[in-house]
């Protein structure tokens, strides 16, 4: 089955207002950008994102949230993303916090059809407990609050009941894909894509090169393409955008520094 299709646009033509989206990505390695940009141009709005992060440098998903596009945000990150803060100090953006292993399990288990799990992460804390803010009423507030989940005791040691996530859509990028939606995935960027590929209903990606069936080795494969149900070719100036969140440079060495 050829499932690729011509533009983004058209890839994400379906989806509305009020959707669920699992978005892949790591920091701003392995973000779907083409595909979340092109959900901005078509105006949909109200979408719950469930991503590591929410974007940074007015790139990814804070393209959606800088616009006002984002109602809810189940991730474990918000980092130098100060507009992220903003919008959840401020009330605007109602924000699951998770720990991030908890987080990448509960995108598999949704893809493997595992309704729930019990993990030791979140044991004696609020995770576990209830009381994370969830929304803030804008003065300081906790208006919507997280509630308690279950905890057992196995073999002497408690775990904390999680929930896997299922979502109406996904959202993710791959260095490498075939027109069945075989995917392979580069260093950090395989971190979340496969895991919110799977989790999505719907997934759509955007990858930076198509090949044709067979040319993948099958144990290259990194998500098969019975998880995917469209694919969207980038073009090499769309696969070649990619933004460096922070960069890191060592002082010039002296003299006196080689010399010892």
């Amino acid at each position: 089955m050829d499932k690729v299709v011509a533009t983004a646009l058209e890839a994400v033509a379906d989806v509305p207002d009020g959707a669920s989206l699992a978005v892949g990505g790591f920091g701003l390695s392995g973000v779907p950008g083409v595909l979340i940009h092109a959900l901005y141009e078509r105006g949909v709005t109200a979408v719950s994102v469930v991503s590591n992060n929410c974007g940074a440098m007015e790139s990814g998903l804070a393209v959606l949230l800088a616009a006002g596009r984002i109602a809810r945000v189940t991730g474990s990150y918000i980092g130098g993303n100060k507009e992220f803060a903003r919008q959840y100090l401020s009330g605007e953006l109602e924000v699951e916090l998770i720990p991030q292993g908890t987080l990448a399990e509960r995108l598999r288990a949704g893809g493997a059809g595992i309704p729930a799990f019990y993990t030791p992460a979140g044991v004696g804390t609020q995770v576990a407990e209830g009381g994370l803010p969830w929304r803030y009423d804008g003065e300081g507030g906790v208006a919507l609050a997280s509630p308690p989940k279950e905890v057992r005791e196995f073999d002497g040691t408690e775990y904390v009941l999680e929930h896997a996530i299922r979502t109406d859509y996904a959202l993710v990028r791959a260095a490498k894909g075939d027109r069945h939606g075989n995917l392979v995935f580069n260093r950090s960027s395989r971190n979340f894509n496969p895991l919110a590929a799977m989790a999505g209903r719907i997934t759509i990606a955007e990858v930076e090169e198509l090949v044709e069936p067979g040319e993948i080795d099958p144990d290259a494969v990194h998500l098969p393409g019975i998880f995917v149900q469209r694919v969207v070719a980038l073009t090499p100036e769309q696969a070649a955008d990619k933004k460096i969140e922070q960069r890191t440079v060592s002082a010039p060495a002296t003299k006196e520094r080689v010399n010892g």
